[in-house]
C-alpha cells in the first residue's frame, strides 16, 4: 500500500487539494446562501418566507448527483456555464445552503423574545434588530451543527467526479483503473480524508467552546 501511495503520491496531492478548494468555496457559499434564506424565513414578508421555505424544500429533497448534473449541463444552455470545478462549488453550496439556512434558524429561534422586542421598542429595524441582536446569539448557539454541515461537505466533494472534476476521488478512480491496485489507492484516500475531517472536527470544538454562551 505505502509503495502505491507514494508513487503516485503528488497525483494524490493535487486531487486532496483540489477537494479542500472546493469544500471551502463551497462552504462560503453556503454560509452566505443559508444566512440570506434563513432571514428570509423569519421575515415579515410573506413572499420572502414562501420563496425561502420553497428554497429549503427543494434543496434538501434533490439528490446532490443529480444536482450537480443538472448545474452542469443545463446552465450552458442557459448561456450561463461554468467549468466542472465551479459547477461543483456551486452546486455543492446551493445544495447545504438549505440545510445551514435551517440550522440557522433553529438559532434564531432560540434568542429570547424579551430581547427581540427590547431591541424593536428601541426604534431597531427588523434588519438591524436581526443583524445586531438575533445574528450574534444565533450563531454562537449552533457552531456544532454548522460544522457538521461542513465535514459532509467535505465528504460530498467526492460526488463531483460525476462532472469529470479531477478531486481525489476522481484521481484515486482513474489510478485504480491504471493500475488495478484499487485496495490501496482507495484506503490512501480514506486516509486522506481523515486528514481533512479530523482536524476540521478539532476546530468546529474549539470554536464551539470559545464562544460558547455561558448561561
Amino acid at each position: 500500500m505505502l509503495d502505491i501511495v507514494g508513487e503516485y503520491g503528488p497525483r494524490l496531492v493535487v486531487g486532496l487539494l483540489t477537494t479542500a478548494r472546493i469544500a471551502l468555496l463551497a462552504f462560503a457559499l453556503a454560509f452566505l446562501f443559508g444566512l440570506l434564506i434563513a432571514a428570509f424565513r423569519v421575515s415579515p414578508v410573506p413572499p420572502l418566507v414562501r420563496a425561502a421555505g420553497l428554497y429549503v424544500t427543494f434543496f434538501r429533497n434533490i439528490p446532490l448527483a443529480v444536482l450537480m448534473i443538472l448545474v452542469f449541463f443545463v446552465l450552458p444552455d442557459l448561456d450561463l456555464g461554468l467549468s466542472g470545478f465551479w459547477s461543483a462549488v456551486l452546486a455543492l453550496s446551493l445544495y447545504s445552503g438549505a440545510y445551514l439556512a435551517e440550522i440557522i434558524r433553529s438559532g434564531i429561534n432560540t434568542v429570547a423574545a424579551g430581547e427581540v422586542e427590547a431591541a424593536r421598542a428601541v426604534g431597531l429595524t427588523f434588519t438591524q434588530v436581526l443583524g445586531q441582536v438575533v445574528l450574534p446569539q444565533a450563531l454562537r448557539s449552533v457552531v456544532a451543527p454548522l460544522g457538521n454541515v461542513f465535514i459532509a461537505l467535505i465528504k460530498n466533494t467526492s460526488i463531483a467526479y460525476t462532472i469529470s472534476v479531477v478531486e481525489l476521488t476522481r484521481v484515486v478512480n482513474d489510478l485504480a483503473n491504471q493500475t488495478g491496485e484499487a485496495i490501496p489507492l482507495y484506503l490512501g484516500a480514506a486516509v486522506a480524508y481523515l486528514l481533512l475531517t479530523l482536524p476540521s472536527s478539532a476546530a468546529i470544538g474549539a470554536i464551539e467552546r470559545k464562544v460558547a454562551i455561558r448561561r
